[in-house]
């Protein structure tokens, strides 16, 4: 598989200067608000001197583009206070602040004879850093020093700011676990794309990850399970004495420490907690907080089956619900949160909320006892009056309280602010509601749907491809645009095992979310996107940061005709590329019939083989699809319209 990634690496590069590029001829994602190119190029000298405020809110700014320059150009970089000397970079802080630009915003001139950057606060400084980087050749993301290269960059003058203050990435570490290293791995991924928002899964029924020193058992006991390869939610329930030794957890102190590197490259991180439902790590912790007899038995999943999910109702195999009715679950999320608060300074906190199975809580008298105590009707609103009590106790720490769309189904709590999930509409209703909303419908923005076709990726619920993604808009029409935050992508771990498939499953789409949130919308054009995707993959090789290829990947659609032959169209995400085919199991080439019209499959086939190119070059992966594939699509297909 490396090599396979090595020589389509090759081919990415030895193509990609014949591709399209933007409409100004830069590459830069996400797109500026504004840019004009102006005549020359900068050349950067052996000896770079960096000229900055002395204030330490800079220093973070100047060590990291140090950094990036020393790395890879091997050049010598002085960082300065004063202007006594010529300077090469000069990052400057605005002293009547550029209101056009606001908190975040730049103002990037690079001309024959050096760089500035002007902003009003830091956090700008550390944006223009990026598009500059992204202006000089790819091999400035090398962790080694390239030689034999031409260190420039084109003369521009690009002013620049985002459109939302919310610009997030959700990596779930629950379901599977994430070093510190490989979270901080991530951050500097986000923020090449101009990224501010790290929301961390921290809990879920496979594991419990960050350390409350006041209960221990969260992470002695519920930080870890039985290790299972293969496909999630369908593997054999773990036999007693296989090991519960996989997993692992973040302490204190290592909270302190990504909250710190996070801060330093202008990313805040949100916590998140997910209750009522997704909690049998707690439970297995803890089994008081169950309203269910035997909880005491209960362990954290391995990834067996556990959840039924039918169109509108969820029931759970296994209670993973904390018990509402208990003023022991109360005092266990006042102590979680006294400590989850005081570690992350962001202002919200996340308490999940979503995908809350109800069907042990209706045969459960605590919970009966409640519904009658408090005038409660239905489930919906025993979960309302759970996360109403959780928002004070959020509130009581001096965070807002947020939660998955679910938390509007019983009744929002007053202060409540919702990310919507399941669409754009449970946003709708909140912001109409005058609630704050941040938006991260699965219908664009859920990066661990298939991004290629199902026989490429690991099976999941959906299929979500890049020009897919490149279509969210966070702000609906019908609502206040005020009360909109922003918007994030989600990763849902569970079918990803390690952080090179989660590079895989970010990148590119992470790309058209940092768009959607950072550029102005009417500059937003599928047209000049994808070119400008294709000048970040060879950059992307430079950093050894995997990514997905699966915009050369066609679509297949399969219908039987009339007279009862397999038809199979063939579809290309971005235009200019060539499809080749066989049918009699050879692997094809530009030597290969080209696809021009619908095929017809012989009769006796078994498969089909397909792959692209652009020009004489191979830029999409071989796709093997199964003709029995095809033909059980089709009749999927005719039982749901039944």
């Amino acid at each position: 598989m490396k090599k396979f990634y090595l020589l389509l690496s090759c081919c990415l590069i030895s193509f990609l200067s014949f591709s399209q590029t933007s409409k100004n001829g830069l590459a830069i994602i996400p797109e500026p608000v504004n840019t004009i190119i102006k005549k020359g190029q900068f050349i950067l000298p052996k000896h770079v001197v960096i000229e900055a405020g002395a204030t330490d809110d800079i220093k973070p700014v100047t060590a990291y583009l140090k950094n990036k320059l020393t790395t890879s150009t091997g050049v010598l970089v002085t960082v300065k206070n004063s202007s006594s000397t010529p300077a090469t970079i000069k990052l400057s802080l605005n002293k009547k602040p550029d209101t056009a630009l606001g908190k975040e915003g730049y103002h990037l001139l690079v001309s024959t004879k050096g760089v500035i950057i002007r902003a009003n606060e830091p956090a700008g400084l550390f944006y223009g850093v990026q598009t500059l980087v992204q202006l000089f050749p790819k091999e400035i993301e090398s962790q080694e020093v390239v030689h034999h290269v031409s260190w420039t960059a084109p003369c521009v003058d690009i002013k620049d700011y985002p459109r939302f203050a919310w610009r997030g990435l959700m990596l779930d570490v629950a379901r599977h676990f994430f070093t510190k290293e490989e979270v901080k791995q991530y951050i500097d991924q986000m923020v090449r794309y101009k990224f501010n928002l790290l929301h961390m899964h921290l809990t879920d029924d496979e594991g419990w990850r960050i350390e409350i020193k006041s209960l221990p058992r969260l992470t002695t006991v519920g930080a870890y399970n039985v290790k299972k390869i293969g496909e999630f939610g369908s593997f054999t329930p773990p036999a007693a004495d296989e090991p519960r030794t996989y997993g692992g957890f973040y302490t204190q102190d290592d909270i302190r420490e990504l909250v710190q590197y996070a801060k330093d490259r202008f990313v805040n991180i949100m916590p998140e907690v997910d209750v009522p439902g997704h909690s049998l790590a707690a439970v297995a912790s803890y089994p008081e907080l169950s309203c269910t007899p035997g909880a005491e038995n209960y362990k954290t999943r391995s990834g067996e089956h556990m959840m039924n999910f039918s169109k509108g109702s969820i029931t759970a195999l296994v209670d993973n619900t904390l018990n509402p009715s208990s003023e022991k679950t109360y005092a266990f999320l006042d102590k979680v949160l006294t400590e989850v608060a005081q570690l992350f300074p962001f202002g919200y906190v996340h308490m999940g909320g979503d995908e809350c199975a109800k069907n042990f809580w209706a045969q459960s008298d605590s919970v009966k006892a409640l519904m009658q105590k408090e005038g409660l009707k239905n489930m919906e609103e025993v979960q309302s009056y759970f996360e109403k009590r959780v928002e004070k106790i959020v509130e009581s720490k001096g965070k807002k309280f947020m939660g998955w769309d679910e938390i509007i189904e019983g009744g929002l709590g007053p202060k409540a602010a919702v990310m919507s999930w399941r669409g754009i509409q449970g946003g709708i209703t909140a912001a109409k509601l005058g609630h704050e909303v941040v938006m991260s419908p699965t219908t664009f923005a859920y990066l661990d749907y298939m991004q290629s076709d199902r026989v490429m990726e690991p099976h999941v619920y959906e299929t979500l491809r890049l020009n897919r993604t490149y279509e969210f808009e966070p702000v609906p029409d019908s609502v206040d645009a005020k009360l909109i935050l922003g918007g994030q992508a989600n990763l849902w771990t569970e079918q990803v095992f390690n952080i090179r498939q989660v590079e895989y499953m970010t990148w590119p789409r992470g790309m058209a979310i940092a768009e959607a949130v950072w550029s102005p919308k009417n500059k937003k054009n599928w047209n000049d996107f994808y070119p400008r995707v294709e000048k970040q993959f060879p950059r992307l090789d430079e950093a050894e940061i995997k990514y997905a290829p699966s915009v050369y990947d066609p679509s297949f659609n399969a219908s039987m005709s009339a007279d009862s032959l397999l038809k199979i169209e063939l579809t290309n995400e971005i235009p200019g590329l060539d499809i080749y085919y066989s049918f009699d199991n050879s692997y094809p080439d530009r030597f290969y019939p080209k696809y021009t019209e619908p095929l017809v499959a012989p009769k006796d086939a078994t498969q089909l083989r397909v792959i692209t190119y652009r020009g004489k070059q191979p830029v999409g992966r071989m796709i093997t699809m199964p003709i029995a594939e095809l033909k059980s699509r089709i009749e999927r297909r005719n039982r749901r319209g039944q």
